[in-house]
């Protein structure tokens, strides 16, 4: 049941709610409690005091009375002054008892039948805090006084000499408050169910349109799962919900594409894999079997050993495009003569330059250029790129490798006339795997990694290539390296050269 982020989320929320309602009552009734207490302990202290100056300045003006003797023969007196003193509070009842703790007078509307019931007395303890001529303020029964509790406050009555003949006692019961905190209790309650209930519905289509989009999620990764790459997820808003579904569809498609590329990767393997078998086994069937004359046996010997390296270049292709992906490729950096190796990579293609009668062109900056980077990896990239451009290259087509500062970097060109690259392949020439239909057309001996080769080459270079071409007429590869100083021995033969000149 609790599997689900909609229970979670809402079980969650009513518990904070709850929790709420519980902290918030709690507090504003200790809050209400405490304002009554000092209020009506105030109220109380007030009265006693009154009272008690009161009754100690007529009892002084009785003469030689005892207390008792004083309370007993003013009660015609004294009882309307005390009705009086407390008429205009609510369940206030006043009471003075004699130095025993006696009561002798009541006063207030909850007096009547009082006396009536027996006689009242103070317990000790209490008695005994009253006769050191201390105050009390007190919320309880005084051990069965009161039937329930009440807030009381008790002064004193002194003589003039300091003794203490008596004591005024104002007490109020609770009722009052107890309705009042019931009430709000119960205001708050139902106020906040309210409450809680719109938010409830707020929250369930709150966490209906976060979830709903996770469901689709799911849905889509399950059949991700199923090899089904077209599924995607309605976006709508532009929250963070909707960005997580946009990256989501982007995600999608990227691993559609991937699937795509590897469907005709497998396809172009099984093809360029397929042919060359092929044409193995059928001449040399055909040489054991004595179909093919024994002079005309040594040319297919030579189709065969064609055949047999081009397997061979496609299987070590196959090798560095997976020590590229398992990261065991390692790159050595050094300070490498990118236009040494340049002119090398050319010199070694002069055979196939010549039979295609291009226009070969070598345009550098200067006779030397060093660059930081990886000998062999370079060489593999800038061979990769050459070897291309001639393939590719219509005959007697301009065939340019240009090298050339770019301030803290080399630039480095290769630039043939042809068919180039149609737009929509354009986007997809350095994708893994990817071998469009025109170039499977022109190139017979490729297995479309060598782009994708040369680019993971140069990106772990820290650096970019790029390619431009205008379809039908000319196409340029474009990477660059970061400049190096050239290492010492060179600089001192450049040195005597000067000398020389």
């Amino acid at each position: 049941m609790f599997k689900s982020i909609f229970v979670k989320y809402i079980s969650a929320f009513m518990l904070i709610n709850i929790v709420s309602i519980f902290l918030s009552t709690s507090i504003i009734t200790s809050l209400v409690n405490i304002y009554d207490e000092n209020n009506k302990t105030r109220t109380l202290a007030n009265i006693t005091y009154n009272a008690s100056d009161f009754i100690v300045k007529d009892y002084k003006q009785s003469g030689e009375l005892v207390f008792n003797d004083y309370l007993t023969s003013s009660v015609v007196l004294l009882e309307p002054v005390l009705d009086a003193m407390v008429a205009s509070f609510d369940n206030v009842t006043l009471y003075v008892a004699d130095g025993m703790g006696r009561v002798m007078l009541v006063g207030g509307a909850d007096k009547a039948g009082i006396l009536a019931d027996g006689e009242h007395i103070y317990p000790e303890e209490l008695n005994a805090v009253v006769a050191a001529n201390e105050r009390v303020s007190r919320y309880d029964t005084i051990e069965g006084f009161f039937e329930e509790k009440h807030r009381i406050y008790i002064a004193p009555i002194s003589t003039t000499d300091g003794r203490v003949v008596g004591s005024v006692m104002a007490t109020t019961a609770n009722t009052d408050m107890d309705e009042l905190l019931e009430a709000m209790i119960k205001t708050i309650i139902v106020s906040t169910l309210w409450l809680m209930l719109a938010a409830l519905i707020a929250v369930y289509f709150i966490t209906e349109r976060l979830v709903s989009p996770l469901r689709s999620m799911s849905r889509a990764a399950k059949e991700f799962a199923n090899g089904h790459f077209d599924a995607r997820v309605p976006v709508s808003g532009n929250d963070e919900v909707a960005e997580l579904a946009v990256a989501f569809n982007n995600m999608a498609a990227t691993l559609q594409h991937s699937e795509e590329s590897r469907r005709l990767f497998l396809a172009n393997i099984s093809h360029d894999l397929r042919t060359p078998m092929t044409t193995i086994s059928g001449f040399i069937d055909a040489i054991l079997q004595g179909v093919i004359p024994k002079e005309k046996i040594p040319h297919y010997l030579e189709v065969i050993r064609s055949e047999v390296l081009r397997l061979s270049r496609l299987v070590s292709s196959l090798l560095d495009l997976t020590k590229i992906q398992a990261g065991e490729r390692k790159f050595t950096m050094a300070a490498v003569d990118i236009c040494e190796m340049a002119r090398q990579i050319i010199i070694s293609s002069e055979q196939r330059l010549e039979e295609k009668q291009l226009d070969v062109q070598f345009d550098a900056d200067r006779d030397n250029m060093y660059v930081t980077a990886d000998l062999d990896a370079i060489h593999q990239v800038l061979y990769n790129l050459c070897d291309n451009a001639i393939k590719f290259s219509r005959p007697g087509g301009k065939y340019v490798v240009g090298i050339h500062d770019a301030g803290t970097k080399i630039e480095i060109s290769v630039y043939n006339e042809g068919d180039g690259i149609s737009p929509d392949d354009l986007p997809y020439v350095f994708d893994r795997f990817y071998k469009s239909d025109k170039s499977r057309g022109l190139d017979k001996t490729g297995a479309g990694l060598g782009l994708y080769i040369s680019q993971t080459i140069i990106e772990a270079h820290n650096e970019k290539i790029r390619v431009e071409s205008e379809y039908g007429k000319w196409c340029r590869f474009v990477f660059a390296l970061p400049k190096a100083a050239a290492p010492k021995s060179e600089s001192r033969n450049d040195d005597k050269r000067e000398a020389v000149k």
